[in-house]
Order: structure tokens, then C-alpha cells, then sequence
């Protein structure tokens, strides 16, 4: 009897082991370390690579704001050819990191999206000067899309580490509702930066939002978990983001 009850258990174990190693992470489900992450503001260089040539197409600045219940992110975006600045918020629980707000601005666009027992908001198309009036119903709990590469920093990365996260992502020229982002391959390498040489997590990552033909490389400094560099390869192009203070 005792050997029945013994493998019963061993079976159901193996289960939801294979159960939730196959599952998306998200709120209810992910192991992130929240205490990698610090309140502070850091700025990054977006470059273009046309062959050789980096050519700067503008700065981000993002700050990082970690109170007791919740954490907010804010990105500006400032482009050299523009005088319209980008900003996006976001805002997340700093119990489970799911989402509470999220809003997006720039010369484009305006979106909002509040998340709660449905999401609300709206999303004003300034090409178009149409406002659509937004009202999603979701049966499975995600993690905001436009935090999903602070999370990436925040995870247990290993040598050939790779899962899956439930992002929410609404944009009407792509894709609306709740999808998945992958993190494909994770190594170990070496990092020439800023006149030192780094340990780094080089984090390779594609989403559902652009059916996965985009290619993110995330290069994560191993001990601090701050992200130096960023590429973004996309038909047969190259744009990268780099730390600078």
C-alpha cells in the first residue's frame, strides 16, 4: 500500500512539475526576483546600423520608482528628427507584478488602459482622428507587454535558460489581447562596456506581437541585473539600445 500511495505521489509530482515548467509565466505564476529592481533613472542611446555606420536616432530616459505597493515606470523617448516627445507610463502591483495602468503618448497615438477585473481605456489614432473606446474581457492572468523586459532582468537566468510570459498587448495594427513572449536562449559571455569588461546574461527573445520576426537580445550585467545593451533585429535590420549613465 505504502508503495502505491509512494508512486500516486511521484507521478502527481513529475505532473506538475512538466505542468508548470510548460506554462506561461505571469502574476500567479514566476519566480522574479522584485529585488533586483531599485528606484533610479537611467538613459540609453538608440542607434540605427546602416552596414557599418551607427547612425543616433534619439535618447530614452527611464525611471524606475519602487514604493511599498506599487512600482511605476516612466519612459520618454526623444527623437532627433522630432519635436514630439514619447512617453509611456506604466504602473504594476509590487506584491505579483501585475498590471494596474498603462498609457502611451507620442505624435502618433494616444493610449490608456486600465486593468482590472476587465481592461478599460481608449486608444486615439491621431492619423485618423478616431477614438476607440476600449473594453477587453481576459480569463487568464499577464503581465503588461511594456514590462516585460524590465521581468526578464528579474528572472532566475541560467546557462540555456528559456520559458514563455502571458503579456497583454493592444495595438489594432498587430495584435489585441493576451500572447505570449518567449525567451528562446540564454548564455553566459563577456561584455566590453564603457571601458570594463562585464559578466553578462545575453538574453535572446521574440513575442507575439510581431509574430515573432523581431529578434531582442538583451545583454544583463549578471550581478546587478542592469541591461547595458539591447538589439533589435528585424528584416535584415539592426537597431540598438545602449546604456550611457
Amino acid at each position: 500500500m505504502k508503495n502505491i500511495i509512494f508512486l500516486i505521489f511521484l507521478a502527481l509530482s513529475i505532473y506538475m512539475k512538466s505542468f508548470c515548467q510548460d506554462a506561461p509565466l505571469n502574476p500567479l505564476n514566476h519566480n522574479a526576483n522584485i529585488e533586483f529592481l531599485t528606484s533610479e533613472t537611467y538613459n540609453m542611446e538608440w542607434i540605427m546600423l546602416k552596414d557599418s555606420t551607427e547612425v543616433k536616432i534619439g535618447e530614452i530616459e527611464t525611471q524606475i520608482k519602487k514604493e511599498k505597493e506599487l512600482i511605476y515606470f516612466i519612459t520618454s523617448v526623444n527623437i532627433k528628427q522630432s519635436s514630439t516627445q514619447w512617453i509611456d507610463s506604466t504602473v504594476i502591483s509590487s506584491d505579483n507584478l501585475k498590471p494596474i495602468y498603462h498609457s502611451s503618448f507620442n505624435q502618433n497615438r494616444d493610449m490608456v488602459l486600465k486593468f482590472d477585473d476587465n481592461i478599460t481605456g481608449y486608444y486615439f489614432d491621431k492619423q485618423t482622428n478616431t477614438k476607440t473606446q476600449i473594453l477587453e474581457e481576459t480569463n487568464k492572468p499577464f503581465f503588461d507587454s511594456n514590462f516585460y523586459p524590465q521581468l526578464i532582468r528579474l528572472l532566475p537566468l541560467a546557462k540555456d535558460y528559456s520559458t514563455s510570459i502571458s503579456i497583454f498587448d493592444y495595438n489594432p495594427d498587430s495584435k489585441i489581447g493576451v500572447i505570449k513572449a518567449t525567451i528562446k536562449n540564454t548564455t553566459k559571455i563577456k561584455l566590453d562596456f564603457d571601458g570594463k569588461t562585464h559578466n553578462i546574461w545575453k538574453v535572446e527573445t521574440t513575442d507575439d506581437i510581431s509574430d515573432n520576426s523581431v529578434l531582442n537580445t538583451y545583454y544583463i550585467e549578471v550581478s546587478k541585473r542592469k541591461i547595458l545593451k539591447q538589439e533589435i533585429d528585424f528584416g535584415g535590420k539592426k537597431m540598438i539600445m545602449r546604456l550611457i549613465d
